[in-house]
């Protein structure tokens, strides 16, 4: 710890005397600068372990009496205190805040419904054969648990009770160990739906729902070279991730899957159709095998149903649109050639006879009788155009399926061949674990997310469905009591609090420094560089990198973003785009020393031999890998807008 401890206070020194060497003599000292000096001072406080929210509104509030004083010394409280008040309202009365509760309270619900343990054994016999299959599997489960929660700490909490003994025992060493289950728990607050894509969309004005289909691809990319980086290093040092044995592979198979693996065959299909059609053991309830054939034909019935919707969806018929437009226009001209002649009938009026004189006799009956034959087959061709307008609508024809359709559904088709020769009844019990553990989880996910991304429900009313969606996960696992509802409530408003005071404590911090003109003189002093947007992109992560290490994400977004904001229209860059990098960067905020939390959270349940510098040492090669998808976002845009795009042009 005395490392640590000596790290921090030379970063805050350094602040300190940086502040101090930049800024002019307190003589020449103008209202921006005391910007500058107040924006230090709440680092440092922050880093000296002041709580954050309210050294954010106490800096806010004692600069923007200053502030006030300097302009009209008689008014300077009152102004003072009215900002406080009409701050504390605008973050109170956004709509978008009133998600996090919801979201938090899904999360604390889901945690305690004890699917960790279920869904990491699962994910670990399912990869059993891949290089570093626990280091995977932890990585998996970290990901997909703080996808539902959001909460890093409890994650990694719950990972290091559960995974880290399983990993040393294995013979693991202990940095990959560590850096597994602390990047792997951080996963939460990228991937949606996340607590920090609200926040800074809060911040800086950003659509939550643009950010939520942004930041899915960047998400699963981290995750995934996370896993490709476990892959080769247990390819490369296999005395760093040993591979699973023997022994630890095998899975209990019941009774009857005994039975029919002996006598049968060990192939699911073969096996339970034989079971069913031939002489089969007595001993084999036959209920037992038709509730396990319905499980093991899960997926060819996913298969179908997914393809069955592709299909009628690619061959629907097109919009018949000429046809209508014909009809109108022959409409027309009926109407024209009688309107002519009924107008005296229908507006009860005529023209009077030149010179006062009378039709002759028998004329009216004259007319009428050569009028009617032109009249006859014009009403005989009306049915006619109504045939013809009627008969294309009605006989519709479904297009037929492109090439490429029928390529992927013998695609599907060849893999679950494969699928099923070789599913097992030891695989059926693995499919059988994650269908307990996995799926539930993972649909509840996709549902929130879905009803977010595709415009079916605002963030807040998908938030509201997925508390619902934990009540009804905890309550299926016989997790739902009084206790656990009391615990959940707790600590949803103990969050929510912290939340809903740090957006309080920005907005005064903000308008202060704004008052003193501190983002003045940034602004100016960065358009004074004449910087290209590239140039200015790579500035903002760098500094965003480098905060990380003294501060947590929620400091950097409620205190730092307020400043780069304004900047962005300047350099035409995108404020979703700066964002996604912003999220993916804010990872190394919890695997950066001196303030990793995530490094705090392992140490407080991890092995008395396992050393806080172990674990930092094994955070280090992740923190790299973060960078480099930095890098990879940048220089691929589309990682992250494609979606977007996609969705909301």
């Amino acid at each position: 710890m005395k490392k640590e401890i000596w790290f921090g206070l030379t970063i805050m020194a350094l602040v300190v005397l940086t502040a101090f060497v930049l800024l002019p003599a307190p003589s020449e000292m103008a209202n921006g600068h005391l910007g500058l000096l107040m924006l230090a001072l709440v680092v440092v406080a922050i880093m000296l372990g002041f709580p954050t929210a309210f050294t954010l509104m106490g800096m806010g509030m004692i600069f923007a009496w200053i502030a006030y004083k300097s302009q009209n010394p008689a008014l300077a409280v009152q102004q003072t205190l009215d900002l406080m008040v009409q701050r504390a309202y605008s973050v109170m009365s956004n709509d978008v805040l009133i998600s996090i509760p919801l979201f938090v309270f899904m999360g604390y619900l889901i945690e305690r419904a004890n699917l960790i343990e279920k869904l990491f054994k699962s994910l670990h016999l399912a990869m059993a054969r891949v290089p570093g299959s626990l280091a995977v599997a932890t990585i998996v489960t970290c990901a997909i648990f703080a996808t539902a929660t959001g909460i890093v700490g409890a994650v990694v909490t719950l990972m290091g009770l559960l995974a880290l003994p399983a990993m040393l025992r294995a013979g693991y060493s202990v940095q990959l160990s560590a850096g597994a289950i602390t990047a792997g728990g951080c996963l939460g607050i990228l991937i949606p739906p996340s607590v920090m894509l609200i926040v800074y969309g809060a911040t800086a004005g950003v659509s939550v729902v643009k950010l939520y289909a942004g930041a899915f691809f960047p998400g699963i990319m981290l995750a995934a070279l996370y896993v490709l980086y476990v892959v080769i290093i247990a390819k490369i040092k296999p005395s760093m991730a040993p591979p699973m044995s023997a022994e630890d592979r095998i899975v209990p198979l019941p009774a009857f899957a005994q039975v029919v693996s002996k006598e049968i065959s060990n192939t699911v299909l073969p096996g339970l159709i034989g079971a069913l059609k031939g002489k089969r053991n007595a001993a084999v309830p036959m209920r037992d095998l038709l509730n396990h054939m319905g499980i093991a034909l899960l997926p060819a019935l996913a298969v179908a149903a997914i393809m069955g919707t592709i299909y009628f969806k690619v061959t629907a018929p097109l919009p018949v649109e000429a046809v209508a437009d014909v009809v109108a226009m022959g409409g027309d001209l009926a109407d024209s050639n009688t309107t002519e002649e009924e107008a005296p009938s229908v507006s009860g009026l005529s023209e009077p006879e030149p010179d006062g004189l009378q039709p002759p006799p028998g004329s009216s009956e004259l007319a009428k009788a050569e009028a009617a034959p032109a009249a006859e087959p014009a009403k005989e061709q009306a049915p006619a155009v109504a045939a013809t307008a009627e008969t294309p609508a009605e006989k519709a024809e479904r297009q037929p399926a492109p090439a490429s359709f029928w390529i992927g559904l013998a695609s599907c088709a060849v893999a679950l061949a494969l699928f099923y020769a070789y599913f097992s009844f030891a695989r059926l019990e693995i499919f059988k674990m994650l269908l307990g553990s996995f799926f539930p989880l993972a649909l509840m996910i996709l549902a929130v997310l879905g009803t977010i991304v595709f415009g079916l429900a605002t963030p807040t009313e998908a938030a509201a469905m997925g508390s619902l969606g934990g009540l009804l996960l905890a309550a299926a696992y016989r997790r739902l009591n009084y206790v656990v509802l009391r615990e959940s409530v707790y600590l949803t408003a103990k969050t929510s609090a912290m939340v809903c005071w740090l957006f309080v404590g920005s907005s005064i911090f903000s308008a202060a420094f704004a008052l003193l003109g501190g983002q003045e003189i940034i602004n100016t002093w960065v358009l004074g560089m004449d910087l290209t947007p590239v140039q200015f992109m790579i500035l903002a992560q760098v500094v965003i990198f480098l905060l990380g290490w003294p501060l947590e994400w929620t400091e950097i977004i409620v205190i730092f973003m307020p400043i780069f904001i304004p900047l962005l229209p300047h350099f035409g860059i995108d404020p979703l785009f700066f964002g996604l990098l912003v999220a993916l960067n804010l990872q190394t905020a919890f695997l950066s020393p001196p303030v990793a939390m995530a490094a705090f959270y392992l140490k407080g349940v991890s092995p008395p031999h396992v050393t806080l510098n172990q674990i930092f040492a094994g955070m280090m090669p992740f923190m790299a890998i973060q960078v480099f998808a930095i890098v990879l976002l940048y220089m691929f845009p589309a990682i992250g807008l494609w979606l977007p795009e996609l969705l909301y042009k």
